[in-house]
């Protein structure tokens, strides 16, 4: 760690020697001092465990495919499984899930699938006796959801091509179907499975215990990034379960909405806190490495790179910021989810592979954690809506011509 002087102080001597100290935060537009104290400090503690403890440690789950259910449980201590219940600001939130990514990807798909859709989803649709059942266990992260909703034939059409359906016998439901890439559905207590109720056709919300006969799932293994993430394909071979785990509020599909309109604007979070990583990793790596005698800070390429990456993340910093403003009061629309969710996801895919390429070859090996972060911009840009399918959205909101059909 090189030693901090007062912003702007410049060291004697020629001015080909002169060196400005590093600025002590990445966090240039000062998005932090938006939170009252109270956030603040709970921010800057929790920032300090993710980097202390979760950053170096996730390395070797990454790459072995493993999940580390201690590093969840030290996670739990620190209040990460009830977000979406402990009154926090929208921003606090949000910089939670960047803060999050800056240490591991993976565990904030995690985070924020587990608050915004599953916890999110119980606390909002659920009946009396479903929160009292599942909440206390999923706010400490003794228990775990998994949001099964896409399948193997229907992804982004999946709001009028989902093919799972539910169908009622006496006091039961019989679920018949299959879901694709659904997160930590292996390890998952429950998945909140989303069926055609064969008598209406509307889609609704079902709890589906895991150990229920005809309930399997699949890990999907060899992918390129958050390969901590188990994602899973589940079959449903006539499951069934109690007429009482229909979520009340989830009897038609357009309930759900609202809770899939805020999980997009989460990925946003994520983009930001990825791209914070690349700069910190970046700017590290060019202090320390040296090449022609010089450290490689020094170039003028690589200063422009580290110039790119770090306004990248600031942008999407910012522009998340303005987005929580905008869903604290209530306004947030599908609209501006998607552009923030497209625009920061290709800000991040831009600021890691300029990362990667300042590393050279050590920027291809997960040894130096860039190879990691290249892998895991990849999934953000897809998932939760493509990035294609997010600007459709947006398009088609300003033109009003949709090029959907």
């Amino acid at each position: 760690m090189l030693e901090q002087k007062a912003a702007g102080t410049v060291t004697s001597g020629p001015a080909s020697e002169r060196v400005l100290p590093p600025y002590p935060e990445a966090d240039l537009m000062h998005v932090v001092d938006l939170l009252p104290s109270g956030e603040r400090e709970r921010y800057l503690q929790v920032r300090e465990f993710l980097q202390s403890r979760i950053r170096a440690a996730s390395i070797d789950y990454w790459n072995r495919e493993e999940f580390p259910c201690e590093l969840l449980a030290e996670m739990a201590k620190f209040g990460l499984g009830g977000l979406q219940t402990d009154g926090s600001s929208q921003l606090f939130k949000g910089l939670m899930y960047t803060e999050v990514a800056r240490a591991d990807v993976s565990l904030s798909a995690l985070v924020g699938i587990h608050n915004e859709l599953i916890v999110g989803m119980i606390h909002e649709l659920g009946s009396p006796e479903q929160k009292r059942m599942w909440l206390p266990g999923l706010e400490a992260f003794t228990q775990l959801g998994a949001f099964a909703l896409t399948e193997p034939d229907h992804g982004s059409d999946i709001a009028g091509g989902l093919s799972t359906t539910a169908r009622r016998d006496g006091g039961e439901w019989v679920i018949t179907g299959a879901k694709r890439w659904i997160g930590a559905a292996t390890i998952a207590d429950f998945a909140l499975v989303w069926a055609r109720d064969l008598s209406d056709g509307h889609i609704k919300g079902f709890i589906v215990e895991s150990d229920r006969p005809g309930y399997s799932a699949t890990k999907i293994s060899n992918k390129i990034g958050l390969r901590i993430m188990q994602n899973a394909d589940i079959v449903l071979d006539e499951v069934r379960i109690p007429a009482s785990n229909l979520l009340p509020g989830a009897t038609e599909f357009s309930r759900a909405n609202d809770l899939l309109r805020d999980s997009r604007a989460w990925v946003g979070w994520q983009a930001a806190g990825i791209q914070l990583a690349a700069f910190d990793i970046a700017r590290s790596y060019a202090l320390e490495r040296r090449q022609f005698g010089k450290e490689l800070a020094r170039f003028q390429l690589v200063q422009q790179q580290l110039a790119d990456i770090l306004g990248n993340a600031n942008a999407s910093l910012s522009m998340m910021v303005e987005l929580a403003r905008i869903q604290q009061a209530g306004k947030l629309e599908m609209v501006q989810a998607a552009m923030c969710k497209a625009t920061t996801t290709r800000l991040a895919r831009s600021s890691v592979a300029m990362g990667r390429s300042l590393l050279g070859g050590n920027g291809i090996t997960t040894d130096y954690e860039m190879g990691k972060l290249f892998g895991d911009a990849e999934i953000l840009y897809t998932y939760e809506g493509s990035y294609e399918i997010n600007s459709m959205i947006v398009a088609r909101a300003v033109t009003g011509k949709s090029a959907f059909v």
